[in-house]
């Protein structure tokens, strides 16, 4: 039996996982679980702890652990604490022993693509047998990629084995929110009721909620949902991104650049601060081309 579906004993960590609820994957009780799954239930401890900003932490607590499973842990531990080039190389180890492991697939996939190796990512997880995790990531990829369509494919395949899943009806509404129209209120309705309720709650689903609001034109809704988002995690950095936009688009220009710097300090990398780096340099080629007129 699948630990993950709706009759497996990994279902609750699992989903817990995939709302943001990492606190919640922490506490989860492993004692009673079978021997097969009590790895996985572990690296998801990890992973989680990972999430909350304690990577180092992680590899302390993995340091005596053996196995793939462990090592691909490790790895994706270094990347989240800057060590791009440490992660690269275990990953490209993992793929000459372990290609076929699953937790190997999704870390080593999130490192290659991270590092703009989008086929090699693409091809590792090609490899995955049955793992929603995996088709969330291919779907997240070609999502990036601008590939729709192939994304549409992925979540519509998996939608027919898979239906009441949660990582599934996840990935559905990013395609969603990439599609437009009305599928903007479809992937809103699963957004918030992933907020909204006391049980699968947390600031991730609170900013996927927020975003989902700006979509939809809804600005003070979107506001209301990333305070509270940052009320809960101060720190979260896609908070503190997000609120960056919202505050541009609202016209708080006081709030936008203090959002802007706090984002900043706390990740000089991140893929706004990149994007908005190299659309001011584009802006500046091309306004280098025109010269101002001086009328006499």
């Amino acid at each position: 039996m699948d630990p993950f579906s709706a009759e497996g004993e990994l279902l609750t960590i699992h989903n817990a996982f995939h709302q943001g609820q990492y606190q919640a994957v922490l506490d989860f009780d492993t004692s009673s679980l079978s021997q097969s799954n009590v790895i996985p239930a572990r690296v998801l401890k990890l992973r989680a702890q990972i999430a909350t900003g304690d990577a180092p932490g992680a590899i302390s607590n993995s340091q005596k652990e053996k196995g793939p499973d462990f090592t691909a842990v490790k790895a994706f531990a270094q990347y989240s604490s800057g060590d791009n080039g440490g992660a690269t190389k275990q990953v490209e180890q993992l793929l000459e022993s372990a290609s076929e492991n699953a937790t190997v697939q999704i870390l080593g996939a999130i490192i290659l693509q991270a590092n703009g190796r989008t086929e090699e990512a693409l091809s590792l997880l090609s490899k995955h047998q049955g793992n929603l995790e995996a088709i969330a990531l291919i779907t997240q990829i070609h999502l990036q990629q601008n590939r729709t369509d192939l994304a549409r494919k992925e979540v519509s395949a998996a939608r027919k084995w898979a239906q009441d899943s949660l990582l599934v009806n996840i990935a559905e509404s990013w395609v969603g929110m990439r599609v437009g129209g009305d599928s903007y209120q479809s992937a809103f309705y699963v957004f918030e009721e992933m907020a909204q309720t006391p049980s699968s709650t947390s600031s991730k689903s609170l900013i996927s909620q927020a975003v989902s609001e700006l979509h939809l034109g809804r600005l003070p809704e979107a506001e209301a949902a990333l305070n509270q988002a940052l009320q809960n995690e101060p720190k979260d950095i896609e908070a503190i991104a997000n609120a960056v936009v919202l505050a541009t688009l609202m016209g708080k220009s006081t709030e936008q650049q203090q959002y802007l710097e706090d984002l900043k300090t706390r990740q000089l990398d991140h893929a706004l601060l990149t994007d908005l780096e190299e659309k001011s340099s584009l802006f500046d080629q091309a306004a280098g081309k025109y010269s101002a007129k001086v009328s006499s």
